[in-house]
């Protein structure tokens, strides 16, 4: 019975094809937008939270302050406030795991008839632990290359595309401000971090060479910055105020005066950004989800009209033995199928649009089975509740009435 009921459905519908479009055409385009909005903030959230575990977990930057001179000021982390003494200090304390002290500054590499513009930094073997960076290829400068002043470095995936092709660069001589270079290891990709950097376009070398043969170095042992990675996620806070305090301590810093540094929480920064990205992607699917809500309306405007132009064939239905439940059934069901067929080709058209984007603006996007079941659960639910009261208008028509009616 369920499946004549089915079929006479599908056959009221096929009556009149243009109508039965132009009702469906609300639950298409309602479906289609929620699909392509979730699949892009999916992608967005994935792209930020694989930028976010690029970084590493439990991070710190502290940085020096602006500095001035003559009138001139310079920005964050361009005084020489911060020394490598302060890194051992901070790595002495109880809440922080590991410690990297970081010399950072820009420089044309030449590899034969290359060259390219890249990021030097300058930094321990303990960065690469802190960073979870492991190399494809070769090793990572030991602590003995750190205290030789050794001429190594470790290449990012950009600067390896762009110096050495297809080449492998492992054993190969870079000049960098005219000192050779010996490349000992090439690094795994990161891609892009959350705030659009390339993350492998860079040369990393030891500290210790990157201030003596690279960059200079005016107060000795001084650097820009130092990464520190705090033993576990509730510890943040406290490691926070402790390092802000040591390091006061240590630069003598009064009460009423200034730090000449400033604590970064990189996690707390990461958490933010992921947490608007969701927002962002909820946002999006609440307002393609309004398409759905005028389809449903279209639904049951069409329906109602639908009951008026059927009225004596629901008097004949009901006069040969048709109950009140069947004929709500009859159009229920009605309404059911054109949500169902209408979300189908809205969810093509969704998937079609997102293949689109990402084509054509190389966005992210991320399409999940739960964002197609939640499109057919939602279709069937607005299907049978914006259906329910024609059907049910219907249903209690009398039938001696409805026979009546011309």
């Amino acid at each position: 019975m369920f499946l004549s009921m089915l079929s006479e459905a599908w056959h009221a519908m096929g009556a009149n094809r243009l109508r039965t479009f132009l009702t469906m055409l609300g639950m298409v385009i309602g479906v289609g937008a929620v699909v392509l909005m979730m699949a892009i903030g999916a992608g967005a959230q994935q792209s930020i939270k694989r930028s976010i575990d690029s970084m590493g977990t439990n991070l710190f930057v502290i940085l020096s302050s602006s500095s001035s001179n003559s009138g001139s000021r310079s920005g964050s982390g361009n005084s020489s406030a911060l020394s490598i003494d302060d890194a051992s200090a901070i790595g002495d304390l109880d809440d922080i795991e590991m410690i990297a002290p970081i010399s950072t500054g820009n420089a044309q590499i030449i590899y034969a008839g290359n060259n390219w513009n890249t990021s030097i930094i300058g930094t321990t073997s303990s960065y690469f632990s802190i960073r979870r960076w492991n190399t494809e290829s070769g090793e990572i400068f030991t602590e003995a290359d750190i205290r030789s002043v050794s001429r190594v470095a470790i290449v990012g995936k950009t600067v390896a595309e762009n110096l050495f092709g297809e080449n492998d660069p492992i054993g190969q001589i870079i000049s960098v401000k005219k000192t050779p270079f010996t490349v000992i290891g090439l690094l795994e990709s990161k891609g892009q971090s959350f705030d659009g950097r390339d993350q492998d376009d860079v040369v990393i070398v030891p500290i210790t060479t990157a201030q003596r043969k690279l960059f200079g170095n005016q107060i000795p042992g001084s650097v820009r910055m130092i990464m520190a990675q705090a033993k576990s996620e509730k510890y943040m806070g406290i490691a926070e105020d402790t390092i802000t305090d040591l390091i006061r301590q240590r630069h003598n810093i009064r009460e009423n005066m200034e730090n000449d540094f400033s604590v970064r929480n990189l996690t707390a920064i990461a958490k933010s950004a992921s947490e608007t990205t969701k927002t962002m992607a909820f946002l999006l699917g609440a307002i393609a989800s309004i398409s759905l809500l005028v389809g449903g309306i279209g639904i049951m405007n069409i329906m109602l009209v639908s009951v008026t132009e059927r009225t004596r064939e629901i008097g004949i239905r009901m006069a040969i033995g048709a109950r009140e439940k069947d004929i709500l059934l009859q159009f229920l069901l009605e309404a059911c199928v054109i949500s169902i067929v209408g979300c189908t080709i809205g969810v093509a058209l969704g998937l079609g649009g997102a293949f689109l984007v990402k084509k054509t603006f190389g966005a992210e996007i991320v399409i999940s089975m739960q964002s197609i079941i939640l499109a057919f659960s939602v279709a069937a639910s607005v299907g049978i509740f914006f259906g329910y009261y024609p059907a049910s208008k219907a249903a209690k028509l009398q039938p001696i009435d409805a026979l009546r009616y011309q």
